[in-house]
């Protein structure tokens, strides 16, 4: 078992024994009954927002603000469902840079919200990654994410959802649109590291 299922499989059991904990309360305290709604819904609560944090345990793709500066490996653009109701998203795997352009070794997935520019040059990026060209780019000409939390919750509770989306979630939150003005810089080549000087000898 790895370190990340072992994670969850504890989590799990955590979640279990608080929620088995919480129905012994209620059924054997002497509290007034509107003290045990408020134990139910604060306890409900702290299983939903447990449940959006974890996402990134879980493989989910990250609606958080990008890496200020970042290496771009692999992305997929979902094209907005007028008839389903999805706006569409872009999704990127990235790689966190340094100061020197040197990768931190740890990718991550990120979603931004779907425009027809930014679909444009991240297919361009793309392109040029397949011919050995890496690209970068950083996060000040991209929006953040920042649904609301029923936005977050309804997303992935949903039997609709479930049934409709393929190895990632999907993008019914909303989303703050990349800044009109960098949409002509958001992915350039990225320059060779800068390596430390040498000690002269």
């Amino acid at each position: 078992m790895t370190s990340l299922q072992t994670v969850i499989l504890t989590l799990s059991v955590a979640y279990a024994v608080i929620g088995a904990l919480l129905l012994v309360v209620l059924v054997y305290a002497r509290l007034h009954w509107s003290m045990k709604a408020v134990a139910v819904v604060v306890t409900s609560a702290f299983y939903i927002v447990s449940f959006t944090e974890m996402r990134g345990l879980l493989g989910w793709a990250s609606a958080e603000r990008l890496p200020a500066s970042f290496k771009l490996l692999k992305a997929r653009i979902v094209e907005p469902h007028s008839l389903e109701g999805d706006p569409g998203s872009i999704y990127l795997w990235v790689e966190q840079l340094d100061e020197d352009n040197r990768p931190s070794g740890i990718p991550r997935a990120f979603r931004v919200p779907y425009d027809d520019r930014l679909a444009d040059k991240t297919h361009a990026a793309e392109n040029e990654i397949a011919l050995g060209h890496p690209q970068g780019g950083r996060a000040a000409d991209f929006g953040g994410g920042d649904g609301s939390l029923i936005d977050m919750v309804r997303e992935y509770v949903t039997p609709k959802t479930i049934l409709e989306t393929t190895g990632g979630d999907s993008s019914t939150g909303e989303f703050l649109a990349p800044p009109a003005g960098a949409q002509g810089a958001v992915f350039t080549p990225i320059p060779p590291p800068r390596m430390p000087p040498k000690d002269e000898q």
